[in-house]
């Protein structure tokens, strides 16, 4: 097979951490091509999606882990499967990529996750979709709602919808004197559409980050501890990765999730879960598949590489 990777600069990418790395690590070692677009390889001229792509070879040494190949015009179709890897923001940018993908998808092209998914399953807004798993939630940017949502709950968390790793989320308690600039902050004094959940305790023992393939759970989720005097358990914040088996609420959750999923074409998603309580679904371009590998054994990388033989046998 030819796949394709979608991704940030080769040079930001941590060989030890990415699970961009450890799928096409998986790749390589059965003897699929690997090559590399970034997100404005892909062009729309005279009607067609070009993409100018490299081959890339792993070389197993660090921090010179690849060799590149001849950089080479061509189209998505090309490819035997395209996965879009580029990770959040999901910001004007991505969504004219996904745009772009779409486009290319009726050329031929086979792209996982699919690109109207990444546009329609927002990794803050989709957990609505399934709200007898999570916690009380308010989406809005209007301080008065905040304040009452506050009011009600006295603890809760406020987090932009295009964030990631953790970036601009803010724990809030009742009668804390910052609550007008963090709400400010957040909002951008009211023109930025916020979440807000209520505070859940179970975060000091981990937000267990589950993977799901093709529908399917792995049955190891890392779970994410923050570090000490921290309210966020994400890697990027500080927070210690420790994995473990599913609980059996993990597993209702996925199992519940998985098969929507992958009938909407995310065929690999990253589902957190806080205590018994559903918070996110990532489809940008979830990790922890290394962490969960050196401590487990569990291979998800091979678990998505047998999925793409068996999507495009």
């Amino acid at each position: 097979m030819n796949i394709a990777f979608i991704l940030d600069p080769l040079e930001s990418i941590n060989i030890h951490k990415d699970s961009s790395f450890a799928m096409m690590r998986e790749a390589s070692q059965r003897g699929h091509r690997i090559h590399a677009l970034h997100q404005e390889d892909i062009v729309l001229l005279e009607g067609r999606i070009k993409a100018w792509s490299r081959e890339i070879f792993l070389t197993g040494r660090d921090p010179d882990w690849y060799e590149i190949g001849e950089i080479l015009p061509g189209h998505l179709a090309q490819y035997d499967a395209v996965l879009m890897r580029k990770d959040p923001p999901f910001d004007m940018e991505y969504y004219y990529a996904t745009q772009l993908l779409e486009l290319a998808e009726r050329e031929g092209a086979r792209i996982f996750n699919r690109p109207a998914a990444l546009r329609n399953w927002n990794e803050k807004l989709s957990i609505a979709r399934f709200p007898e798993f999570t916690p009380s939630t308010l989406v809005s940017k209007q301080e008065s709602a905040l304040r009452d949502f506050l009011d009600h709950h006295r603890d809760i968390v406020i987090k932009p919808l295009d964030g990631m790793g953790g970036s601009g989320v803010f724990r809030v308690r009742e009668n804390d004197p910052n609550t007008g600039v963090i709400i400010e902050t957040a909002t951008r004094y009211g023109t930025k559409t916020v979440m807000a959940q209520r505070f859940i305790p179970d975060i000091e023992k981990g937000d267990k980050r589950i993977l799901v393939v093709g529908g399917i759970p792995a049955p190891y989720c890392l779970a994410r501890i923050p570090k000490k005097g921290e309210t966020r358990g994400n890697l990027a914040s500080g927070g210690k990765g420790i994995a473990q088996a599913l609980s059996d609420r993990d597993r209702e959750i996925a199992g519940a999730v998985g098969p929507v999923l992958e009938k909407e074409g995310i065929f690999l998603a990253g589902l957190d879960v806080i205590g018994s309580h559903l918070t996110e679904i990532n489809v940008t371009s979830p990790t922890c598949m290394q962490e969960i590998l050196d401590q487990t054994g569990c291979d998800v990388a091979k678990m998505m590489i047998d999925l793409l033989e068996s999507k495009c046998a």
